[in-house]
């Protein structure tokens, strides 16, 4: 993967106030992520935890799917895992996927990219990394895991900013409307 490029800007508060709001507790959408679950503040985890997808998502694409995005975002594998295991569709599968590589388990994320299959932000993806042809979720589980083994390192920097624009793709392909 080459250097990243801006596909579009991420702006928090075009998902509405109560969404903005959460992800302001945490850098509105756009610090890059951990590369592994970790604990949650009390103030976040109560926001979650009380969050409707209907209520925070209405008329988005897929709203549960979304709810288990902002999970991801704040690293909250337990949220986001229960969240996508009852999605059945392909953005249930991905937020499923990110959450087992965050977890971390290379292996089971494998598992549930493969029902992913082809998602629609995949060239988006691809083209804001910088990389040709399709994106290759495989191969960011195993950079993923190189980078977790080296704490602090360039690779390490380049996976979290990679995650982000990652996230900010599938949360705004789930959140917006069809």
């Amino acid at each position: 993967m080459n250097q990243t490029q801006v596909v579009f800007q991420f702006q928090s508060a075009d998902y509405g106030p109560e969404v903005a709001a959460i992800l302001a507790f945490e850098g509105n959408g756009l610090r890059p992520m951990p590369l592994e679950r970790a604990p949650l503040s009390a103030e976040v985890s109560e926001r979650l935890r009380t969050a409707s997808a209907g209520r925070l998502f209405p008329g988005a694409r897929a709203p549960e799917a979304a709810l288990a995005g902002l999970h991801i975002y704040f690293a909250d594998f337990d949220g986001a895992h229960t969240i996508a295991q009852n999605i059945e569709t392909a953005d249930g599968s991905y937020w499923h996927a990110i959450a087992h590589r965050m977890e971390p388990d290379a292996g089971n994320s494998a598992y549930w990219f493969r029902q992913v299959g082809t998602h629609p932000i995949f060239p988006a993806l691809a083209r804001a990394v910088g990389r040709e042809g399709n994106w290759a979720p495989f191969a960011f589980i195993d950079l993923c895991e190189a980078a977790r083994r080296q704490p602090g390192s360039e690779l390490e920097t380049r996976a979290r900013a990679t995650q982000l624009i990652e996230w900010q793709l599938l949360f705004d392909y789930c959140a917006r409307p069809a």
